[in-house]
């Protein structure tokens, strides 16, 4: 096996500060892009960046050791992503507001849907810029039935398999009637999932508004603040001010934890994620090509 290392291992977070002034501190986590636990890497298999399940574990960890950290803003951008990374970030930021009595507020950027309103509704408050677009609370599963096209080209199926339902996701024929009802029932426990936290973390909300809500359609801000699935609509700006209101504070500084070398200037600084790594020539990984196309059940949008 041949190995070149090129520059080091990813680092530590480190503390930067980005606005504000005080002892107290509010921090900024980003939850930006598809929702997974799978790290990025590029073509030759260079790990880029730990997973967001990961990362945001790692951010939360290192808040819990600082006394002075009163609220968290997640800056959430989102379309959403699979349902078990999803529910792990939901339940590792209520987690840490048990364990550390931190306010939490949610600022939904460009797209806040699905998983990422999902991940959103752990926060005390929510707040939509005027653009951001929400919703779609449900469950999506992909099947490809590829089997026309395969037998234009000449290709067949031989899978050995040892039971019925074992390839039931196969690109290589279509669904029986049975299978289509096992996967619904999936899809429905999932999503009734999705729903529960709606009622758990929007109490206001009735049954007959919820079910409203629950049909994976996407909605502006101005409709969600009328639908009652948000707390205002508002800027990042707004965002600070209402983290420091609910965490009792007169002023605070804004944080954010970066790699060594990544620059940030303000609350807009996208969180990137760069870092050289260690490539084994000879084993490419071939994951970045081929991870889109099995079954994943997601909270996502895709339009």
């Amino acid at each position: 096996m041949i190995t070149i290392q090129i520059g080091g291992k990813i680092s530590p977070y480190e503390e930067k500060t980005i606005s504000g002034k005080g002892e107290d501190k509010i921090l900024l986590i980003d939850i930006s892009g598809v929702i997974t636990s799978k790290s990025r890497s590029d073509v030759t298999g260079i790990k880029k960046e730990p997973g967001m399940v990961e990362r945001v574990k790692e951010q939360l960890n290192k808040a819990g050791k600082d006394k002075k950290i009163r609220a968290i803003i997640l800056r959430v951008n989102t379309p959403g992503g699979t349902v078990t990374a999803s529910d792990i970030i939901y339940h590792e930021l209520l987690e840490c507001k048990k364990k550390k009595d931190v306010k939490i507020i949610a600022a939904m950027m460009d797209l806040s849907t699905s998983g990422g309103y999902y991940i959103s509704m752990s926060a005390d408050k929510i707040i939509a810029h005027p653009t951001t677009i929400t919703g779609s609370v449900g469950v999506l599963a992909l099947k490809l039935n590829m089997k026309g096209l395969f037998e234009k080209i000449g290709i067949e199926d031989e899978t050995v398999k040892s039971g019925g339902k074992k390839d039931i996701t196969s690109p290589f024929r279509p669904f029986s009637e049975e299978e289509k009802k096992i996967f619904q029932e999936i899809i429905d426990s999932l999503s009734q999932n999705f729903v529960d936290v709606l009622k758990s973390r929007r109490k206001e909300l009735s049954t007959g508004e919820i079910q409203k809500i629950a049909d994976g359609r996407i909605y502006t801000a101005q409709q969600a603040l009328k639908l009652k699935m948000i707390d205002k609509i508002g800027y990042l700006e707004d965002a600070i001010e209402l983290a420091k209101k609910e965490a009792g504070l007169k002023e605070a500084k804004v944080i954010t934890y970066h790699r060594p070398h990544q620059y940030k200037e303000n609350i807009y600084s996208s969180n990137y994620q760069g870092a050289p790594h260690t490539v084994n020539i000879l084993n490419i990984d071939m994951n970045s090509f081929t991870d889109r196309m099995g079954t994943k059940f997601m909270y996502i949008w895709m339009p």
